[in-house]
């Protein structure tokens, strides 16, 4: 802790978030900030958009022309050979500087719009023809007629940013217009967990059916590419006949899994009621996935922060900056109080000392990148380490209930508060370790990563093979680590031992009950999977119809949305996710229930002096389970 508060405070020292928030001009001067001669010039003006390279040079600031804060962008195309004597000076010189001369001022402008608070040309393409304000051409600071297409270039790629930012301004509208119904789906899911795989094929076969015979209808997906309006897709025939394939095989799937582990899944449906009675029974547990949420949420905004300020770390770094690419002095750094007293303007006509970044030379600034890797690593840790406080937490309370030989009278008060009091004061220092393990692991995983992605164009194939196995390696390490953890924590929240002792007891533990883990384990996750899955699924389904307008009591409820999977992913989404915490719930009792059981069968004998703490019941079941998986075994 004393660790992660040195590097917060360090970062907030060097950091400022400024940087971020706000476009800087060529003087090192933010845009938009208040108190300043720019409180209200929140865009940045670039005096020659023709040197700029492409967009993401202007977004890093590093565009080799003059740059300026504006109040808003210029609507019109004008040079300064034809403004100097014009009615439109008045217009023209609110983009010059202060002390206006010839150098002072940009040699043409162009309509522009805002974007990520920088002024760039307002491309629209019509008629398959890229244009700004309606114009292919326009005379540059020369009075030389150019071509469109020499902005584009300037800017490459332009369009498309504006394209996606036209869909995400969409987006965020329908998000603006439906987000009501969104969080009334998204808490739906307890209401909606019928089947959906056979009335889902039926739908799709009727669709397809219909559509087949229909002309324009038995085009291909292929054919049509890609199109943010999906309804388009949804009047091919070759769709329904996918979904009709998919939903058919994943029914298949059901189908079998439930033919061959009939027996097992007694087992486990066995476990998962004994698991529902403990949480009748201590039903504040269903609400502790709030607490994780929040406490992840504030992980997750310790490291937004520090990341902030650990970017926006440094003093603002100007460099010379001239028209003609063979200057000797190009791209070196510079003082801006004390250019022009140098021989650069001399040897270099035309050069000027612009502010380029924000960063420095010193040992903090070169290990930034450091920085950042550990400021990663301890998010890691500490998500981790949530929720393996939440794993404790709820291990504790269901062993409580376990544990008590006559339920629910022997049960103790308060188990919930009670356990979390125990983890938080008794096992900081076995969850933190355990929690760095897997955040060891997951920060190599990264690394690996990184360096795939950086191996991606290497021709060396062995290189390329080891780096797969690699992550495929680190991938399995770092499941079976989260499966030993996750029994480790129960084992401390029953016995209070250390994490090395508990996790060696549980391994064992398992061993030697391996065939009831082969039972139980995997069954148990597919029917907790099944359960999000129909209860995503069916939510899913019905804000599909919703929002397509396709159930005619409450059509006039649906809000007028550009993109109707918007809310319908997000709904599935949410759904799901919701459904994910408190399944996982249900998850960490039965893996609770399941230890103890195995305990039970080992500390105890059914006897008046040592009885079994677990119901009747769940032993029968069980005992059958693993006389029938011996024989299966044996045969």
């Amino acid at each position: 802790m004393f660790g992660f508060i040195v590097r917060y405070l360090v970062s907030w020292i060097h950091g400022d978030p400024r940087k971020v928030v706000y476009p800087t001009d060529s003087h090192g001067q933010f845009c938009g900030q208040k108190n300043t001669p720019n409180a209200n010039k929140a865009i940045l003006f670039y005096f020659n958009m023709l040197k700029c390279a492409s967009p993401a040079v202007l977004i890093n600031l590093q565009c080799p022309t003059t740059q300026l804060c504006v109040s808003k962008c210029p609507d019109r195309f004008a040079t300064l050979l034809d403004a100097w004597n014009s009615k439109n000076w008045e217009y023209y010189k609110q983009f010059c500087k202060p002390v206006i001369r010839d150098e002072d001022c940009p040699s043409m402008i162009v309509p522009s719009r805002p974007f990520l608070q920088r002024c760039f040309p307002d491309f629209i393409t019509r008629d398959g023809l890229l244009t700004v304000a309606n114009q292919t051409l326009f005379k540059d600071g020369e009075n030389k007629e150019r071509s469109v297409s020499d902005l584009k270039a300037a800017a490459k790629g332009i369009a498309s940013l504006l394209n996606a930012k036209e869909v995400g301004m969409k987006i965020f509208e329908d998000y603006a217009n439906s987000w009501n119904w969104i969080v009334i789906f998204t808490c739906a899911w307890i209401c909606h967990s019928f089947s959906l795989c056979l009335p889902g094929i039926w739908h799709c076969y009727w669709e397809y059916s219909t559509l087949r015979g229909k002309p324009g209808t038995n085009v291909t997906i292929s054919d049509i590419g890609f199109h943010t309006d999906f309804s388009i897709y949804l009047k091919i025939s070759e769709t329904w006949l996918i979904f009709m394939i998919s939903l058919a095989a994943i029914e298949t799937i059901i189908v079998v899994i439930l033919i061959f582990l009939r027996s097992r899944l007694r087992i486990a449906v066995a476990l998962l009621k004994e698991g529902s009675k403990a949480i009748s029974y201590i039903m504040s547990t269903l609400f502790y996935p709030i607490i994780t949420f929040f406490l992840l949420a504030i992980c997750i905004a310790y490291w937004a922060v520090t990341a902030v300020f650990l970017a926006s770390s440094g003093y603002a770094v100007y460099k010379v900056t001239s028209p003609d690419d063979k200057c000797m002095y190009a791209n070196i750094t510079c003082n801006p109080k004390t250019f022009s007293q140098t021989n650069i303007t001399k040897v270099c006509p035309g050069s000027q000392c612009m502010f380029a970044f924000y960063g420095g030379e010193s040992v903090y600034h070169r290990y930034i990148l450091v920085l950042h890797l550990c400021n990663l690593f301890v998010f890691l840790w500490l998500v981790n380490f949530t929720i393996a406080l939440g794993q404790c937490t709820l291990a504790g309370a269901f062993a409580s209930y376990y544990w008590a030989l006559k339920k629910p009278n022997d049960i103790p008060a308060c188990p919930l508060y009670s356990s979390f009091s125990r983890a938080i004061c008794y096992h900081t220092g076995s969850l933190a370790f355990g929690s760095l393990i897997i955040a060891v692991v997951q920060t190599v995983r990264i690394v690996l990563e990184y360096l795939d992605q950086k191996l991606k164009g290497s021709q060396n194939a062995c290189a390329r093979y080891l780096l797969c196995c690699l992550k495929c390696c680190f991938w399995c390490l770092e499941n079976f680590l989260k499966f030993i953890n996750r029994n480790a924590y129960i084992m401390i929240a029953i016995y209070g031992k250390s994490f090395c002792t508990s996790s060696k007891d549980a391994f064992f533990l398992l061993m030697r009950n391996v065939i009831r883990v082969a039972v139980l384990d995997k069954v148990t996750d597919f029917l907790l999977f099944l359960g999000k899955l129909l209860i995503s699924g069916s939510v899913g389904v019905l804000a599909f119809f919703f929002f397509t307008r396709q159930i005619p009591v409450i059509q006039e409820e649906v809000p007028s949305l550009n993109y109707y999977w918007v809310p319908l992913l997000t709904v599935i989404f949410g759904s799901y996710m919701v459904a994910q915490g408190f399944f996982n719930v249900y998850a960490m009792c039965v893996d609770t229930l399941f230890l103890c059981f195995c305990e039970d069968l080992e500390r105890n004998d059914g006897s008046s002096s040592r009885p079994y703490y677990m119901s009747p019941g769940l032993h029968k079941i069980l005992r059958k389970g693993e006389e029938a998986a011996k024989s299966c075994a044996a045969s």
